[in-house]
């Protein structure tokens, strides 16, 4: 790769890890090593929430994901979190439900050419381009590392331009050890059909996941694009095909333009847009989908704090995704799991699961 395909997200990870996070020293809270930055620093993202000293018991946060235990729906979306290891020393793994590692494909990728990241008014348009290592480095260099960690689940993110790399991808990921489900992208622009993504066309959604899922030895997640005209059509697409849950909603097609220069503020002109923006947006679509399907719904879009973690409960996912705020504060995924706790014993919820699809509608 060139020294332009570096500047990936694992890049800015660690420049923003060096900007936001104290001197290099693991301080001590009640006795446990702690993450560097995580420990009830909020200048960077929600706002911290003290437990009630008259809670009489810990509210039960778990969930069951295609199958898959989770300790609480809180997961890490893929490509806002590396592949995970480079968190390690930032935040409690082991805490959060899970994590989705960044997209995988059958061989390396270089990603798209600078720029491709750009802040907007409450998001981010980013155009990485799916820079990854390639499934078969990833199994080499950085699940064993994961599999050290203990209760941390795991999910791979897999992507292709053909059916085939889709099945070569998952192949490959099929024999090795630590993963817990695959998570399928299907907003990649298919190659041999002009370039119309997977996910915006119904009877290539349904092949791409027919044939995924009978490749698989593992559950199946269908990450679904939210450029299309139905979002709920798409999910009873994905299940009918066999999807043990779906997740939605990936980021929409956007862009940016300097108005002094003229110029695209993207090098690939178009991007996705996620973050806070997008949150209206993404729930109406998870309440669409959730109403459409007999499997779990993941939801993300805009999440930055517990409350936003129960609207999306309630609109009827199972458990969510966090993305773009870890990018303005890395221990994001942290504090939401502390905050979801503390909102449930002061709500008076014992089992946060009970809310799913709760929302009430006269």
């Amino acid at each position: 790769m060139g020294g332009d395909a570096r500047a990936s997200i694992d890049d800015l990870i660690r420049a923003s890890l060096e900007h936001k996070i104290n001197p290099p020293a693991t301080r001590e809270l009640h006795g446990t090593p702690e993450p560097l930055g995580c420990a009830r620093d909020t200048r960077y993202t929600t706002t911290a929430m003290t437990a009630s000293p008259t809670a009489s018991r810990t509210p039960d946060l778990s969930v069951s994901v295609a199958g898959i235990p989770l300790r609480n729906p809180i997961m890490a979306a893929s490509g806002t979190f590396g592949y995970g290891v480079e968190f390690e020393d930032v935040v409690h793994l082991n805490k959060l439900g899970g994590l989705v590692v960044k997209g995988l494909s059958r061989e390396p990728m270089a990603g798209n050419p600078p720029p491709r990241l750009y802040e907007t008014a409450a998001g981010m348009l980013n155009a990485i381009g799916l820079q990854n290592i390639g499934a078969q480095a990833f199994i080499d260099e950085k699940l064993p590392r994961l599999r050290e960690l203990k209760d941390v689940v795991v999910f791979a993110n897999v992507f292709g331009y053909t059916r085939e790399d889709y099945e070569a991808t998952i192949r490959i990921l099929n024999d090795a050890e630590g993963i817990a489900a695959y998570e399928l992208n299907v907003s990649c622009p298919n190659t041999t059909q002009g370039g119309i993504q997977f996910g915006s066309d119904p009877r290539l959604l349904d092949e791409v996941v027919t044939l995924a899922k009978r490749t698989a030895n593992r559950p199946l997640i269908v990450k679904l694009s939210p450029n299309v005209t139905s979002i709920a059509m798409m999910a009873h697409v994905a299940e009918e095909a066999g999807a043990d849950a779906v997740s939605l909603v990936n980021t929409f097609l956007a862009m940016g333009i300097d108005a002094e220069t003229r110029k695209p503020r993207i090098a690939n002109v178009t991007a996705g847009l996620s973050g806070p923006a997008i949150k209206p947006i993404a729930l109406r679509m998870v309440y669409d989908a959730a109403k459409a399907v007999r499997i779990p719904v993941i939801g993300m879009g805009g999440i930055a704090n517990a409350v936003d973690v129960v609207e999306f409960v309630l609109a009827g996912a199972t458990a969510v995704q966090i993305g773009t705020a870890s990018y303005w504060d890395p221990c994001a995924t942290e504090k939401i799991v502390d905050e979801l706790q503390t909102w449930c014993v002061d709500h008076k919820v014992e089992k946060l699961a009970e809310l799913t699809g709760g929302l009430v509608v006269e």
